[in-house]
């Protein structure tokens, strides 16, 4: 029977490419969106997939959510945490609310979907979690001391979960895109995007097709022995030692 995976966000941006990729790759796979009605819905009809509201940031919402695509389609295999926002600001000028949403739905949300399906991988000796941080996670960036406070915390979560379950055939790793051509980044002003891009060294943004073909390497059975890794994706950008 084919395995199960469930993409946080996964309706959208870099989340939809993961979800339309397990999908091609023949996973049954459930897309977890917050609140746009209209890209859930196009998702679902075109890729065929199962899409379930929520709000990643909530423990309730996401055993909610785990409870309903495990209804439809069974235990889930492989949990793609990808759900995140930015709300940015040079720290004097950041509100605390600004701070809290951030750490709540790009960190704590990785604990609350972790939490509420680690037993059960536990119990059939076998899962694969990929958490979806970010470059400025590893390299820091100005305006961000909150998303990339988030995303560098995914990749110590990852790397101790990484350890507790290596005996359960579970793996945990982070893969840390750099700029990639999506809607957010879309938005930037074009005299901005352009000295971003300069600083690529590969000249170019990345596609989200290619974080979606790391994400289904690192789910696949064939990666048992990956855990623990980061994988950088950003065209040369930062190179982590």
């Amino acid at each position: 029977m084919a395995k199960v995976a469930f993409v946080t966000g996964g309706t959208r941006g870099i989340g939809r490419a993961i979800t339309a990729k397990l999908k091609a790759e023949g996973y049954r796979v459930a897309a977890g969106y917050a609140g746009n009605e209209a890209a859930a819905q196009a998702c679902a009809n075109e890729l065929g997939v199962l899409v379930v509201k929520g709000n990643v940031s909530s423990f309730a919402d996401c055993a909610a959510a785990v409870a309903e695509v495990e209804s439809e389609f069974g235990p889930i295999d492989v949990l793609v945490n990808n759900a995140g926002i930015t709300r940015d600001a040079v720290l004097h000028r950041m509100t605390e609310a600004h701070w809290n949403e951030v750490i709540h739905v790009n960190l704590a949300s990785i604990f609350n979907m972790t939490r509420n399906v680690i037993e059960g991988m536990r119990e059939r000796n076998y899962g694969r979690i990929v958490n979806i941080s970010s470059i400025n996670g590893q390299k820091g960036q100005i305006g961000q001391t909150n998303y990339s406070a988030a995303k560098a915390g995914m990749i110590g979560f990852t790397k101790a979960l990484a350890q507790e379950n290596a005996k359960k055939g579970i793996t945990v790793n982070v893969i840390a895109p750099g700029y990639i051509d999506t809607e957010m980044v879309a938005a930037v002003p074009q005299a901005v995007l352009e000295q971003i891009v300069a600083n690529i060294p590969v000249g170019r943004l990345g596609m989200a097709d290619e974080i979606a073909r790391c994400v289904a390497f690192l789910a696949a059975e064939e990666a048992g022995f990956i855990t623990g890794a980061t994988l950088t994706v950003n065209g040369g950008q930062y190179i982590a030692g």
